[in-house]
């Protein structure tokens, strides 16, 4: 029997468990900060797919009659190499990318940013963390000086009055999370903005909080309106204000306009709540969280600026008992992004033009600081590149054929390439495109870390063998390495590549240089900044500036410009609790896939009558981009002039077919939850309408001290509902891989 505590292979969270491996693979909730032994559904099912017989075991080659067959390891990496130093001497070394994913380890993030840069000497690498967490980087960069999503252990939330969350459906993307939000509900000051009443927003019922239902797009003003409030009010902290940060003289003139009946014309949200909440805020120990609801915008970096404006002028930030913070969404999204898979940066959060940066990072890589290429473009921009300046692409952990926007087109490209490489554990959409295809292990089979949402390091754990065939990215990059016979040195044991991550980050913002996997294995509390000791409030005393303030900026709210005319309602994206990001691991478990088979479209009864649409029909969603069929849901969880699809189907259900690759201009992040559409009712051969059944309600927090909180899934249950169903937090229906005996006939 073997078995390792180590971490889920789900969200930024990183709730702790433990896997046991002897005849059949199991999980268990461990106690730890975040999660205190709790899981959720996704979680406690994580065990199926290691032995899922989907798995991908040997490597596979596109022949000449167009299908994919296995091949050796060698035949496969000398296939590699071949495009790779091909399409370098006849294009250019740009000519050649990589595409990463925000679920590797630090160690293969790292080692794949060296990978590009030295190896390939391409500046083309970016990675799905920029359809992310982008535009909350950018903000918190430019007001702190540093990025991390929370700026404070999540354990700072149980004590607070009052939390406002924007744009985050926590209940469906981190169940356990929710334990921190009961002292906030048990005082009545859980605030939730969404345009739909959410699992999350329902928990404000009963006097636990306010739903602030805004229209889709209008987080920016109403942060206008709140700091405007606070201004007019007298609420704001002037010493603070003073003391600790700049630029409050051009803030104050620029949210002038933003009075309360203009921002409820603008918002659909009441005068009266926006005073109430901005009161509620200023009262004390009070936190601001943001997530991708209200950063995956073309204004998003703007509107995660005007949260941070607001939390300043609150004087929130860096004081005991009350923060502003990001929800970092993919497993490592947080270290995916500080070690080298974005276009600009080097290791360390380091910028890739800094003169000094690439001196450092080149004397550890043993290469001149003239050979690491200028910094490239990022993802969308990438993508918009195959087929024409970049013939031959490297995907490793992301699935870009569901998850980016205008998914279509990106098809098309894809198809365009001279060559495709997908790494995976699984025949994802994107490696069914692939030329060659390279299995690789899945999170219980490996060694590494991962960065947390609260920027602490953490040790992910070998608890099984993987299945003979599949080998880790970094043995698979040091052997492409040594066949293109590239510079630097490539270790394979991920102990050493820590040690190295470490060594290049040192003196940079995310300073990794006093860690090791040795010192990590004693359980230190390990939050970056980490050169002797860790940071886990960076602000307390001075903001990352040269100067020690934080910055406020002034930012303006311009309405959006249609793009799909005759379109009448706005579409926006986002997830179930049962499925993960674009279901490639997910929609394979049969537990999660049968709870949640298929998109439904979430449409307003008044609308829904409108287009004579019944609940449970077949409805085509489209706009200039493509067209989704998904089954109506008639709710009144949702405003009349928006709708709802979730993103993690392929196919015609997939919900990126709608959206358009236009992006932030500060952040590059693209527009994923304001898309214009036309719904209407298409003729269903096959299936009778079916009413929709919500599914069961969960307890999200068993802890001392604090009463569970009950959370309506998908449709949500009625406050008060039976708690003998709720078994996605508090204990799995099945937690083993092997007594899984029912097969997937779709995926």
């Amino acid at each position: 029997m073997s078995s390792a505590d180590t971490h889920c292979p789900y969200c930024a969270l990183q709730c702790a468990m433990t896997v046991t491996h002897q005849s059949e693979t199991t999980v268990t909730g461990r106690d730890f900060p975040t999660n205190r032994g709790g899981l959720c559904a996704k979680g406690w099912t994580s065990a199926e797919l290691l032995a899922s017989p989907q798995r991908l075991r040997m490597p596979l080659l596109r022949r000449p009659d167009g299908t994919l067959a296995e091949a050796s390891w060698d035949e496969a990496l000398d296939a590699v190499a071949r495009a790779f130093r091909e399409t370098k001497a006849t294009h250019g070394p740009d000519a050649n990318a990589i595409f990463g994913g925000g679920g590797l380890t630090n160690e293969k993030a790292y080692q794949l940013g060296k990978f590009a840069r030295v190896a390939l000497g391409t500046s083309r690498i970016d990675y799905n963390g920029r359809f992310c967490m982008s535009s909350a980087a950018a903000a918190s960069n430019r007001a702190f000086g540093m990025d991390r999503g929370l700026p404070f252990p999540v354990t700072d939330l149980d004590d607070a009055a009052t939390i406002l969350l924007l744009g985050s459906n926590v209940a469906a993307t981190m169940p356990p999370f929710l334990s921190h939000l009961a002292g906030a509900r048990a005082a009545g000051g859980l605030i939730v903005v969404d345009p739909r009443r959410s699992a999350t927003a329902r928990l404000t019922e009963d006097g636990a909080g306010t739903h602030l239902q805004a229209a889709p797009g209008t987080d920016l003003p109403l942060l206008l309106g709140l700091t405007h409030i606070a201004i007019a009010e007298g609420l704001a902290d002037r010493g603070y204000i003073d003391e600790r940060t700049s630029g409050f003289d051009a803030l104050r003139r620029s949210v002038a306009q933003w009075w309360p009946e203009r921002t409820a014309s603008a918002t659909g949200v009441p005068a009266a709540d926006l005073r109430a909440t901005a009161r509620r805020l200023a009262a004390g120990r009070a936190f601001i969280l943001t997530g991708r609801g209200v950063e995956q915008h073309v204004d998003g970096t703007a509107t995660a600026t005007a949260a941070i404006n607001l939390a300043l002028v609150l004087g929130l930030v860096g004081r005991e008992g009350s923060g502003y913070g990001t929800l970092t969404g993919q497993g490592n999204g947080q270290g995916g992004r500080e070690h080298g898979q974005k276009a600009d940066q080097l290791p360390g959060y380091r910028s890739i033009r800094d003169p000094e940066a690439r001196r450092h990072v080149a004397g550890v890589w043993g290469v001149d600081p003239d050979e690491i290429p200028d910094a490239g473009i990022p993802a969308t921009a990438l993508l918009g590149e195959l087929g024409g300046p970049v013939k031959t692409l490297l995907v490793a952990g992301s699935n870009v054929v569901v998850s980016a926007p205008d998914v279509e087109a990106v098809r098309a490209r894809l198809n365009a390439l001279d060559a495709l490489i997908v790494c995976d554990f699984f025949l994802s959409e994107t490696a069914e495109l692939a030329d060659i295809v390279l299995p690789v292990l899945q999170w219980a089979e490996e060694e590494g870390t991962m960065t947390s949402l609260e920027g602490r390091v953490i040790r992910r754990r070998r608890a099984l063998p993987g299945p003979e065939g599949a080998r880790s990215e970094l043995w698979i990059m040091a052997e492409i390495a040594r066949r293109l016979g590239a510079a630097s040195t490539w270790s394979t044991d991920p102990a050493e590549v820590f040690d190295e991550l470490a060594r290049a980050s040192e003196g940079g913002i995310a300073d990794y240089s006093g860690l090791s996997h040795a010192l990590l294995d004693t359980g230190v509390e390990a939050y970056w900044p980490y050169r002797s000791s860790g940071t886990p409030r960076p602000f307390t005393e001075r903001f990352a500036h040269a100067d020690g303030r934080a910055r406020l900026v002034p930012v303006e709210a311009n309405p959006p410009t249609p793009t799909d005319r005759g379109a009448d309602l706005t579409l926006t994206t986002g997830r179930y609790l049962q499925q993960y990001q674009s279901g490639t691991q997910t929609r394979r478990v049969t537990e999660l896939h049968n709870a949640r088979p298929e998109a439904r479209l979430e449409i307003h009864p008044a609308t829904a009558s409108r287009l004579g649409i019944r609940d449970g029909v077949l409805v085509a969603v489209s706009n200039a981009r493509g067209t989704v069929r998904a089954r109506a849901s008639v709710t009144t969880d949702i405003r009349h002039d928006t709708v709802f699809l979730p993103f993690h189907y392929a196919g015609e259900g997939c919900a990126n077919r709608l959206t358009e690759a236009i992006v932030d201009p500060t952040s590059a992040m693209p527009e994923f939850k304001r898309t214009r559409v036309r719904v209407e009712a298409i003729p269903d051969t096959t299936t009778p309408a079916t009413h929709h059944v919500a599914a069961a309600p969960v307890v999200v927090a068993e802890h001392p001290g604090v009463a569970p909180v009950l959370v309506g899934l998908a449709g949500g249950a009625a406050p008060g509902a039976s708690l003998a169903s709720a078994a996605s937090l508090s204990g799995p229906s099945s937690s083993t891989a092997s007594s899984r005996t029912e097969k997937e006939t779709h995926v």
